[in-house]
C-alpha cells in the first residue's frame, strides 16, 4: 500500500495484513498522507462479509479526513483472475468495487487513441504469464449504485442480471512501463499502475490546490464531460474464453468514465 512517496508494509495473509496495511496509511497522524494507491485485490467472493465491512469503515475513515483512495481494478477482464486460478466465474475485483474508492482501469493507444487495454490472448496455462491481459470492470453483486452514479446509464450485471456499483471510475495507461522488481528489469504495466499514477495526479492537485481533494467521485461523475476524455472503443472480454464489457459513449464496465485531463480538473475544481 503507497501513499505519496511512503510505503506500507503488512504481511501477505490475506485480507487482515492489507486491511493492516490500509489502516496504519489513513490513520498515521505523524505524516498525514492525502492519497493512497493499493495494486491488490481479487473477486468480490474471495473476501468475507466481515473483512468488506473493516475496508468500508477504513475508507469512509479515509474520505473523513480527506484522504483519496485509488484502487487497480484488476487485470484479467471479467474473469479477474489468472489462467491458473480462473474457476470459470465472471468476476469484480475487490476492493475497487468499494464505493468509496476510485477504481482504476487500463487503456492502450491503438492507432494514435487511446482504447481498452486488452491484449487480445485468450487464456492458456502452457504460455508464459498465462494470456489473457485486460482491463478489469463490471457491476459489482455487493454494492448497490451509489448515488454518484445514478446518472451514469450502467447496465446491468452479464453475470447475475442485476444493477450494481459500476467498475471502474476512470482509467489510464496499463502499458509500457519500465520497472524493477528484485533486481529485474523490464516493461510491465496492468491497472497496477494506473492506481499509483493516478494517486501521483491526485498529489499534484493536492499540492496545486493547497488542500486536499479528498473523495473525487462525485466530482468526477458531475463534470465528466469538461474533466474526462471518452475512451468509446474496446472490450474487456478475454479472447476465446471468457465474454465481457464493450467500451461506448459514457460510462463503461471497462474504462469507466474514460480518462482524465489533469489541467480540467485542476481549472474545474471548486
Amino acid at each position: 500500500v503507497c501513499s505519496s512517496d511512503l510505503v506500507y508494509f503488512a504481511p501477505n495473509n490475506g485480507d487482515k495484513g492489507f486491511i493492516d496495511a490500509i489502516s496504519a496509511a489513513v490513520h498515521d497522524a505523524q505524516r498525514k498522507p492525502s492519497v493512497i494507491s493499493v495494486s491488490w485485490g481479487g473477486p468480490e467472493a474471495s473476501s468475507d462479509q466481515q473483512s468488506i465491512n473493516a475496508y468500508h469503515e477504513l475508507f469512509a475513515a479515509a474520505g473523513a479526513l480527506g484522504i483519496t483512495v485509488c484502487i487497480a481494478s484488476g487485470d484479467h477482464g471479467t474473469a479477474d483472475e489468472d489462467a491458473g486460478d480462473w474457476d470459470g466465474k465472471i468476476h469484480v475485483d475487490y476492493p475497487a468495487s468499494d464505493d468509496l474508492v476510485l477504481g482504476c482501469g487500463g487503456t492502450q493507444i491503438d492507432g494514435g487513441k487511446d482504447v481498452v487495454w486488452n491484449d487480445g490472448t485468450p487464456f492458456n496455462t502452457n504460455v508464459q504469464g498465462g494470456g489473457g491481459w485486460a482491463s478489469g470492470g463490471g457491476i459489482s453483486e455487493i454494492f448497490a449504485v451509489p448515488s454518484y452514479q445514478q446518472g451514469a446509464h450502467l447496465p446491468v450485471s452479464i453475470d447475475n442480471g442485476k444493477p450494481g456499483r459500476g467498475v471502474p471510475d476512470i482509467a489510464m495507461s496499463a502499458t509500457d512501463y519500465f520497472s524493477r522488481v528484485d533486481n529485474s528489469e523490464g516493461a510491465s504495466g496492468g491497472t497496477s499502475a494506473v492506481a499509483p499514477l493516478m494517486a501521483a495526479l491526485v498529489a499534484r492537485l493536492n499540492q496545486a490546490k493547497k488542500k486536499n481533494v479528498g473523495f473525487l467521485n462525485p466530482f468526477l461523475y458531475a463534470n465528466a464531460a469538461k474533466v474526462m476524455h471518452d475512451v468509446t472503443s474496446g472490450t474487456n472480454a478475454i479472447k476465446g474464453t471468457l465474454k465481457g464489457y464493450s467500451a461506448g459513449p459514457g460510462w463503461d464496465a471497462c474504462t469507466g468514465l474514460g480518462t482524465p485531463d489533469g489541467s480540467a480538473i485542476l481549472k474545474t475544481l471548486p
